[in-house]
Formats: structure tokens, C-alpha cells, sequence
């Protein structure tokens, strides 16, 4: 035969058989030994690949555990630099308040002058109640000047530097402030104590005072000015075989609280010692 003959045949032949199996395939019948051939080989690409990834997740953890303790860290820092921030802006909004609260009370009284100062410190000793203000002579600010807080009495300047004062507090045991009560206009008078606690003594036993009766200065003795609120009874003890009622005050300033405070600049105490005759004296 001749050979390109047989090369035609040959052709021919493939052409068939390849159109055959195009034939089946698009009928469906090639399916089932498609996937008898395929699945292994999916399956081998499939294997192949995914331990190719869990390689290259190993050898890239390192950097990326490196770049996840970077944004870690750069994210507390942020961090810490929010809450500085919150808890500046929330001093601020207290001291806003705090000034606010003390104009208020400045405009309600306008007989009077006044500085305001910060408190900066507070006496160690447990026998006495002091603060220390950052205001002083240098201010205006002279010895015996009441501090007032917008709710109230603070006490009155002890002891005065070119920049800064002591303040004794009304809670002080050697704090004595001479007052009245309303609505009965009873007089008596405010001691401290080495506890902090207020107490009044010195009332008429007559008088009729009764718990939740407000305390304010009456401006006897000339040490403060009148009528500058102290705080509420608490409590009356009356008995008959005193010659005095005596009451415990719930003062209406939290002295444990004190940031800001006013000083009254343009009153002056009245001071009483040559008044006291000396012992001895004709």
C-alpha cells in the first residue's frame, strides 16, 4: 500500500475517533471515567497547594507577629495618650464649674471684694485643719480674711507669705466662730475638732432649735462678716441641768473637697485683744 495512503487513512481514522470522543463527551457518557481519572489528580493539586500555604504562613509568621507588636504597641500608646487627654479635659470642665459656681456666688453678694486662690496643700498634723492657698501678700491678702466657697464658710486666713497663705478651716479645734440660727435667731457659738466635726454650744436653753435649722455667722466679735452660710443642725442635746443646749452641725462645704476658694479682700477683723483687761490690771 502506499504510504501516503496509509498516512490518510491514519488521519482520517484519528479525525474519527477524535470526533467520536467529542461526541460521547458532549453526550455525557465520558463523565464517569473523566472523573475516575481527574479526582486523583485534583486531589493531588489540592494537597499540593494547601500545604504550600501552610509553608509560606510559617515562614511569614515571624514578620507577621513583629508587625502585630508594633501595631500593638502603637495602639496602647494611643491609647494612654486618650485617657491622658480625657482626664485633663474632664479637670478642666470641673474647674469651669467650680469657677462658674463662684462668680455666681460673687455676683449674688457684690458688697463684697474678692480673690480667688487654689488650694495647694493641706497641714500633715492630725490636731489641726489648714489648707494652704497659692495667693498672698504679694495678692492683697492679709491675716484674719474670711474664705468662702460658693456653698459656704471655709474659715480665715491664719498666717499670709508674699505667695501663698494658710488657712484655718472652721473645723479646726482652736476654730471658734461666733453665729446665729434661723429661724429661731438663736446666737451661739461653731467650734472645730480634732475629728473634723462641728459643734455648736453656748445656746440659750430656752430657745427653741431644732434639727435641719440653718447656721450662718452672725458677725459678733468682728472676726466675720454676717450672714455667710455654715452648714444645718444635726442634732440638739438639751438637758435641764445645763445652763446651755448644744448641737452638732453638718457643715454644707465638703472641706475633703477644696480646690478653689474666695477670700473676701475688703473685710478687716476686728481685733479685740486690748478689750480683754489683763490679769492683774487696776
Amino acid at each position: 500500500m502506499n504510504p501516503s495512503v496509509s498516512r490518510s487513512l491514519q488521519t482520517i481514522v484519528l479525525i474519527l475517533i477524535a470526533l467520536g470522543l467529542i461526541a460521547l463527551a458532549l453526550g455525557g457518557f465520558l463523565t464517569p471515567i473523566s472523573r475516575i481519572v481527574l479526582n486523583p489528580i485534583i486531589s493531588t493539586q489540592t494537597w499540593i497547594a494547601s500545604r504550600s500555604q501552610a509553608l509560606q504562613a510559617y515562614l511569614s509568621a515571624p514578620q507577621d507577629l513583629t508587625r502585630l507588636r508594633q501595631e500593638n504597641a502603637l495602639l496602647r500608646a494611643e491609647n494612654s495618650s486618650l485617657q491622658t487627654q480625657i482626664i485633663e479635659l474632664q479637670q478642666q470642665l470641673a474647674e469651669t464649674r467650680i469657677l462658674s459656681a463662684l462668680v455666681d456666688f460673687a455676683r449674688a453678694n457684690p458688697e463684697n471684694r474678692y480673690q480667688a486662690a487654689a488650694v495647694i496643700n493641706r497641714d500633715p498634723s492630725p490636731f489641726m485643719q489648714y489648707v494652704i492657698i497659692n495667693r498672698g501678700s504679694d495678692d492683697g491678702l492679709r491675716r484674719g480674711m474670711p474664705v468662702v466657697t460658693q456653698q459656704g464658710l471655709v474659715g480665715r486666713i491664719s498666717a499670709v507669705t508674699a505667695g501663698a497663705a494658710h488657712v484655718q478651716l472652721i473645723t479646726d479645734p482652736a476654730s471658734i466662730v461666733n453665729v446665729r440660727m434661723e429661724p429661731s435667731q438663736s446666737p451661739g457659738v461653731l467650734t472645730g475638732s480634732i475629728s473634723g466635726d462641728l459643734a455648736l454650744d453656748m445656746i440659750p436653753q430656752g430657745d427653741n432649735v431644732q434639727a435641719g435649722d440653718l447656721v450662718l455667722t452672725s458677725g459678733l466679735g468682728g472676726s466675720f462678716p454676717p450672714n455667710i452660710l455654715i452648714g444645718q443642725v444635726s442634732g440638739v442635746r438639751s438637758r435641764d441641768q445645763d445652763l446651755f443646749q448644744r448641737a452638732a452641725i453638718q457643715p454644707v462645704v465638703d472641706f475633703s473637697q477644696l480646690e478653689i476658694v474666695l477670700v473676701i479682700t475688703n473685710f478687716r477683723p476686728i481685733d479685740t485683744t486690748p478689750l480683754i483687761p489683763t490679769p492683774g490690771a487696776p
